[in-house]
């Protein structure tokens, strides 16, 4: 079916919608963050192609990069670099590539079982050749415009994966930990007895030390230890990190601070900025640039909220520590530094104390070298959290790396710029989040020391005099003499490339690869092999008209795309983009399998449907980028309060289409019949479906999912609750003098809503909207040309096409909506919700009527008062069981009302300050006269100040007319008041009762599993003495006829001998014991008939004798001839009221 929809729009030549999907790693099962961006990614992608797009939609595979490194790793207990040279990279990235699409069947499988659509067979990987090549082109240009350089970088590094992580990757898996926290002196050259001091929770950092940062504009002090004698120097504001009991508000006095210590000066840390101070080891004195080191230099970053407002600089350790001592000239681009850590995050031999040590396992002997030299101050731990690796689980250090950066920072804000050309759901994350991430942006390190992932296709001189940047195979194949056909390090790193510089040398490609983050963002172009390939195919398609994906991509594949989208075109990469937020575990935890905190997505999807999983998740926070706690029953909701009274409105039309049938009709779809509807009640729902048709295609228009679903689900329940229950005798056939054109003209409105909803909701829901096509389409004139291949070819239409996925929305009738008729209807259901209610205050069951219901509405247009008083008022009477109803009119509204006006707090505080008493009593002791007086002018005047009666006070009717019949409910605005008669006299108490009787009767046909069409007649027998059941028939007669076309329920003493009982139960009608049978239709015999001619009789089917007609029978020899009319009757309620058996049947 997806095939034939893509060649179907193909052929029309529909419009290109691109649309890109972020490629996810198939190393692992998707889980429910995948199903709800895969969701939100099929609904906009079928809806444009439903709106008369073309939308290509290939997935895609993330294959390269730490993930399946780390898997590899594991499996083959690689902890070094090392382990993998003496594999060989050949080996190992054959075993990399062996998993990278372990788990993609498994994809597949669930995505389909979901119902999205995307083309599996067409797929991309990063991993391809023609992928690869792209992103070496990519590269290229950017190379060629100056945004390429090597330099140091301090970034989150996982000493286990032995590779730097993105600030992205660092963030992912915090946690609490333990650290030794140190304070360490460092004596000034020129006043050895003075020190400054530090502190630090990285003791190993401290061999690395070249600087110490103030803040140019802090208080900072020398003070005199008075148990020590020792002189130091630190924030004023930082004394407690050395005198903890200043930290004690009970215990600590500013006048106890002599006996700790005395202050000698006081000076701004500008004035500390130059001071040369003794190095606390010596590892790195003599060494190229350290003339440099060991210096007091200043910054803004530096806080007095911890430690001791002096921050010890190791640069190769800190990314503030790198950026402040080169912006100082402490250390500069491209020089070596102070770096004595292995890729293994083990120390050198520049640090032979510990050398060999893991950095965090040298802390203790560090500390121990401190207080030998005399150097420790304090020791002390803290608990603080602190970044682990995503994949291994181990403490990340940060770390200075050689690394090859792209100039973010200089294209900056063309970046914003573009940034500002697109349009996100919601706004606050493209303004907020992402617009914060981008003007802060720094350069991005887009190397990694790592093996499986694109090799950056630079050559270079050993001493990087000479560089050439590779931007295709061919170049590669022009330059080196070797053509290839795969791009991984095995087969490139081999391939040398003769130096022009310097003849009789050659060039190595650098040992790096590519971030995977660079090879996503380059996927615009390598999906397609851009420029190799696709050429302009691609241009004319870019950029994409629409992405999605979760809150966590703003700094990730959001940001990769915008950034080369910019350097490469100066254009952002997509138009429009959805974010969704995070689905969490019912607890509100984020989703763990080690846990299992939350239902399997395929047990959820095979217990539910996939339709109701993605309703929930598109009907929730969860796609206006807010966090969603999934919840099982969540989903079962959906089944029960949408799909379950949709699939009933459903079944109740095509049951009702059989029956309708059964008179001889053929039922043919006529939107002209519907059209010309004058019943009430079709013109709103013909109305409201117009509305909601116009409604969605604005919505979809601006991406705002989270607004079409609720609107939806409202309008099932408008449809099932309101309008199928509204006409369902007439759907039936069972109202009006032409019964059966009034339901054929229920039934087409019926059918056109749910056509129209089917076809409308099919992007959101493709299973069960399927469904509803597949019998709706029956019905159409065009279903016998869909034949020898007519359902999968184009013009498409509603009966010809085999899918509902081959239509095209619908488009609203402009002629249809009526705003008129929408306002009367809504103002019906207020009716009717009030008045249940004002019955259940009072206890009085539906099936008991009430004598009358009065409304009073608050300013009502006259529309809405003729509709509610004109087509819809047996609707409302129906609906309350009334007898009668009427609206107050506005000149005695004071009889049955009291208006009242309360102050808006909020507005009005402000406005009027400390006159608010007063204006509050003025306002609320208005008399009913006063407030309507005032609204109507929309002005008051309270305290001298004028107040807009309309934006400023709120009205509010309430029931206020005496008499104890009465019951009322008020809307909650307090625009609407209902009111009920409450008096129960006998005429009210017996239609009661008629009723419990007919419910029973109903309940009886349904368990004899009878239908609409079939007749019974209906006996009842009461307890000896009591009477009480004839007397509500009796009093009844009309209501029953109606409903059992004719049959009154009768005595059992009237049931002939012969009558066969089809059901009989023991049932309370009105309190009162009662069996009720419902018997099939029998000739009912004159009294004294003989028994032979009864006997005859009793095997009649009634059905088969007309009015007035003349029987003959022979029985034993004997003649006879007997009269419908005069010797028996054709049912025993005629015969009854024929002979005037009971007064009340005459």
């Amino acid at each position: 079916t997806f095939k034939t929809q893509d060649k179907l729009g193909k052929e029309r030549g529909d419009e290109e919608f691109t649309f890109y999907d972020g490629p996810p790693f198939a190393t692992g099962l998707p889980h429910y963050g995948h199903i709800l961006a895969g969701t939100i990614k099929d609904v906009v992608t079928r809806h444009a192609v439903m709106s008369g797009k073309h939308v290509e939609r290939r997935a895609g595979w993330d294959c390269h990069g730490l993930p399946v490194e780390y898997e590899i790793d594991q499996k083959l207990n690689i902890t070094h670099r090392d382990q993998v040279l003496e594999m060989g990279i050949d080996k190992y990235n054959e075993t990399c590539r062996s998993i990278v699409t372990r788990y993609t069947k498994e994809w597949e499988s669930t995505v389909t079982r979901l119902g999205r659509w995307i083309d599996f067979e067409n797929d991309y990987k990063t991993m391809d050749p023609t992928f690869m090549e792209s992103v070496w082109w990519v590269f290229r240009q950017l190379f060629d415009k100056g945004l390429v350089y090597q330099g140091y970088k301090v970034m989150p590094f996982s000493m286990a994966c032995g590779t730097p992580l993105s600030n992205f990757e660092a963030g992912l898996n915090y946690k609490d930990v333990r650290d030794p926290a140190v304070v360490v002196n460092f004596p000034l050259v020129d006043d050895e007895s003075v020190a400054l001091v530090a502190w630090t929770t990285t003791p190993w950092t401290l061999p690395s030390n070249i600087a110490l940062c103030v803040h140019p504009t802090m208080d900072y002090v020398k003070i005199e230890d008075k148990k020590t004698g020792s002189k130091y120097i630190l924030s004023k504001g930082r004394l407690p990190q050395l005198y903890p009991i200043m930290n004690n508000k009970k215990k600590w006095k500013p006048d106890k601070a002599g006996e700790h210590f005395e202050i000698l000066e006081s000076m701004k840390g500008a004035d500390l900025v130059g001071k040369k101070y003794k190095p606390i080891f010596d590892f790195f004195v003599g060494t190229p640039g350290s003339d440099q080191y060991w210096r007091v230099i200043s910054d803004n970053y530096v806080t007095d909220d911890a430690g001791t407002g002096i921050v010890h600089q190791a640069p190769a350790f800190g990314e503030d520590d790198y950026r402040v001592c080169l912006a100082h000239g402490v250390i500069a681009k491209g020089k070596d530094l102070p770096c004595p850590v292995d890729g293994n995050g083990c120390f050198t031999d520049e640090v032979p104390p510990v050398a060999g040590k893991n950095v965090k396992d040298a802390d203790d002997a560090l500390i121990k070298l401190l207080k030998e030299s005399g150097r420790l101050v304090q020791k002390d731990n803290l608990d603080h959290s602190y970044p682990f690796c995503w994949r291994s689980d181990t403490p990340l250090i940060y770390k200075a790396v050689p690394s090859w950066f792209i100039k973010v920072e200089e294209i900056r804000d063309k970046i914003v710029a573009n940034n500002n050309k697109t349009y996100w759901v919601p706004n606050q994350v493209k303004e907020g989040r992402f617009h914060n991430w981008l003007v802060d942006a720094r350069d991005w390190a887009v190397s990694r020391n790592r093996f499986w992932g694109t090799p950056i296709p630079i050559w270079a001189s050993e001493d990087m005099s000479e560089v050439v940047c590779i931007g295709s195979i061919d170049e590669l194949a022009e330059l080196s003499g070797v053509r290839v056909d795969d791009l991984h390090r095995e087969t490139v790193d081999k391939i040398e490339i003769p130096s022009k510089k310097n003849p009789g040398t050659v060039l190595r490609r650098i040992d790096e690869v590519f971030d995977c983050w660079f090879e996503s963002g380059s996927m615009p172009y390598a999906q397609q092999h851009y420029p190799f390939e696709n050429k302009e195919r691609f241009e004319k398609g870019f950029p994409a008209d629409f992405i999605a994906e979760g809150l966590d991509q703003t700094r990730g594949w959001f940001y990769t795309l915008m950034v080369l989208a910019t350097a490469l075109f100066d254009k952002p990469a997509f138009k429009n983009l959805i974010v969704n937020g995070l689905v969490l575990a019912g607890d509100g935890k984020k989703m763990s399998k080690r846990l299992k905190n939350y239902p399997d997505p395929n047990v959820v999807i095979s217990k539910y449907g996939a339709d109701a999983l993605r309703l929930y998740l598109i009907n929730s926070p969860v796609v206006r980028a807010e966090s969603l706690k999934f919840q099982e029953a969540g989903v079962l909701g959906v089944v029960k309060e949408v799909f379950l009274p949709l699939y009933n409105a459903f079944r109740f039309f095509l049951q009702n289409v059989e029956r309708w049938e059964e008179n001889g009709g053929k039922f043919v779809p006529s939107t002209d019949k519907v059209k010309a509807t004058t019943n009430a009640t079709d013109i709103w729902i013909s109305a409201a479906t117009q509305g909601l048709i116009k409604y969605v295609q604005e919505e979809m228009a601006a991406y705002r999912l989270y607004t079409v679903m609720p609107a939806l689900v409202t309008f099932v329940t408008q449809l099932t609750n309101w309008y199928v229950r509204l006409n369902r005798d007439r759907l039936k056939g069972l109202e009006g003098d032409d019964a059966d054109a009034e339901a054929e003209t229920g039934l087409q409105v019926l059918y056109d809503v749910l056509l129209d909803v089917t076809m409308l909701m099919a992007p959101f829901t493709p299973f069960i909207t399927e469904y509803f096509y597949q019998e709706l389409r029956k019905m159409q004139p065009s279903y016998k040309d869909r034949v020898d291949g007519g359902g999968a070819s184009n013009p498409v239409m509603p009966g010809k096409s085999d899918s509902v996925h081959y239509l095209p929305l619908p488009k609203y009738d402009e002629s249809r909506l009526n705003e008129d008729a929408v306002q009367a209807m809504e103002a019906l259901q207020a009716v009717v919700e009030l008045g249940r209610n004002a019955r259940e205050k009072r206890n009085i069951s539906l099936r008991t009527p009430i004598k009358s219901v009065a409304v009073v509405l608050r300013n009502p247009s006259q529309v809405v008062v003729d509709g509610i008083t004109g087509p819809l008022k047996t609707y409302i009477l129906s609906e309350l069981n009334a007898w009668d109803f009427q609206v107050i009119p506005k000149e005695n509204e004071h009889d049955w009302v009291t208006l009242s006006l309360i102050p808006d707090f909020k507005i009005l505080g402000k406005k009027l300050g400390k006159n608010m008493k007063a204006a509050k009593a003025k306002i609320t002791g208005l008399t009913h006269e006063e407030a309507v007086a005032a609204l109507e002018s929309g002005s008051l005047e309270v305290e001298g100040v004028a107040i807009d009666t309309k934006t400023e006070v709120v009205s509010k009717l309430s029931f206020s007319k005496e008499g104890e019949e009465w019951e009322a409910t008020p809307s909650q605005e307090g625009d609407v008041v209902v009111a009920i008669d409450c008096t129960q006299d006998e005429a009210i108490l017996s239609a009661g009762k008629s009723r419990e009787l007919i419910n029973h009767v109903q309940q009886l046909r349904k368990a004899a599993g009878l239908d609409l069409k079939d007749i019974v007649e209906v006996f009842f027998s009461e307890e000896e003495g009591i009477a009480s059941t004839e007397k509500a028939v009796a009093m009844n007669v009309s209501l029953f006829e109606t409903k059992f076309k004719g049959n009154v329920p009768l005595p059992k003493k009237f049931a002939p001998s012969w009558s066969v009982p089809l059901r009989s139960d023991n049932v309370e009608v009105g309190g009162s014991k009662v069996e009720v049978a419902i018997c099939r239709p029998a000739l009912a015999a004159k009294n004294g008939l003989s028994d032979s001619v009864s006997m005859f009789l009793s095997t009649v089917d009634p059905a088969t004798v007309g009015a007035g007609a003349t029987l003959s029978c022979t029985v034993d020899g004997a003649s006879h001839s007997v009269k419908e009319g005069e010797d028996f009757w054709l049912s025993a309620a005629a015969k009854v009221k024929a002979t005037k058996a009971v007064s009340w049947m005459s």
